[in-house]
């Protein structure tokens, strides 16, 4: 599985944080402002796991796995929302998310997601 991260928020300040933390640690980071701007990027066929937030303009972060999935790409996805609802919650991890946190969250949080989506992509449940 790539080590290539790609962080998708339309924040910019949560994506230079996201972007800041991660590249400390030793990973590649590519960041988007919205799921579209992903979508149409070259790391589309080499991120090895998706972050992002679950409420964005056009397309929501849910919205972008169905439709990752409906295009038989496996990438796992770890959603990050200021907005924590069950519902949501529960939509994304039957979709196929590896994590869902709510901001602020802590770093080994977000690591030990990580983690766990460059080591086992099926794996879902935090």
């Amino acid at each position: 599985m790539s080590s290539i991260i790609s962080v998708i928020d339309d924040d910019p300040s949560v994506r230079l944080a996201t972007n800041n933390l991660l590249t400390s640690r030793g990973y590649t980071v590519h960041t988007f402002g919205s799921a579209h701007e992903f979508l149409q990027s070259a790391e589309l066929e080499t991120t090895g796991c998706v972050i992002t937030d679950v409420q964005m303009s056009v397309m929501s972060g849910v919205e972008l796995l169905t439709h990752m999935r409906g295009l038989g790409r496996v990438t796992p996805f770890i959603f990050m929302t200021a907005f924590p609802d069950e519902a949501v919650r529960d939509r994304a991890l039957r979709a196929g998310a590896i994590c869902f946190l709510a901001k602020p969250f802590s770093t080994p949080a977000l690591i030990q997601c990580l983690e766990t989506a460059l080591s086992d992509p099926g794996d879902a449940t935090m």
